[in-house]
């Protein structure tokens, strides 16, 4: 299965707004239409600048640790011909963003570095940073896969420190641009409804009303609002 195929899954969104009212000027008393002024919506609020500000004053992560983290995210999403790759997406910073702002991850990730530069000296005499990409890979090839049926706290820590930096990994480049213009996501886009799939009615052994689908499906009535009596049912 394509890797990249199968990570493509992600739920963005963003809030914009503007507001115009009408008023009433108390010194003369004639109505008018007064324009309000525009409100945008800035994405974030002072209290959460001013904490994004201090945690971006901040540094956990070492050179060797940067280092280290882009080998290994690239490892995990590399550059194709056809793609962009981890580092592509400054997939280290979001990581490093994200330690600050949930200082659990930070001894899984410091720890798992120090396991792969344990590991790697012990098997190669050499920094993980350092190895080739095949000793690279054959470290990773023992810790990348785990057993859905081991509950996370009993699993070996170097299979969960690879899990969590794969989870980063992804979520830093699919909510960045150039991950977001990989998936071809352009947000909210009106579309047309034509009612649930013939195939899916017959699997649950049911069908559309005809003149209840003449009144909520025909998509010449789409400006149409629609209207119940006392009892509930549907008039138009």
């Amino acid at each position: 299965m394509d890797r990249r195929k199968s990570l493509k899954s992600i739920v963005l969104g963003s809030v914009a707004g503007g507001l115009a009212v009408h008023g009433c000027k108390p010194s003369t008393g004639a109505e008018e239409l007064v324009e309000a002024p525009k409100i945008t919506y800035p994405g974030r609020v002072p209290l959460e600048t001013e904490l994004i500000n201090e945690l971006q004053d901040e540094q956990f992560l070492n050179p060797h640790e940067v280092e280290t983290l882009t080998i290994l995210c690239d490892l995990i999403l590399p550059p194709s011909e056809e793609f962009k790759g981890a580092s592509d997406a400054d997939v280290v910073g979001f990581i490093e963003f994200m330690c600050k702002d949930n200082e659990s991850f930070q001894p899984d990730i410091r720890g798992g570095i120090m396991w792969l530069d344990h590991k790697c000296n012990t098997e190669n005499t050499v920094e993980f940073k350092d190895a080739t990409e095949e000793q690279q890979k054959a470290i990773l090839d023992g810790i990348a896969f785990y057993d859905p049926e081991v509950p996370g706290n009993e699993r070996p820590f170097e299979v969960n420190f690879f899990s969590l930096v794969r989870n980063l990994t992804m979520t830093g480049f699919y909510t960045s641009k150039i991950g977001i213009e990989e998936i071809g996501y352009k947000g909210n886009m009106p579309n047309v409804w034509d009612g649930v799939p013939d195939d899916v009615l017959e699997q649950h052994g049911v069908a559309y009303d005809e003149e209840w689908l003449a009144k909520c499906v025909d998509q010449s009535k789409r400006g149409v609002i629609a209207e119940w009596d006392e009892d509930g049912n549907l008039l138009t």
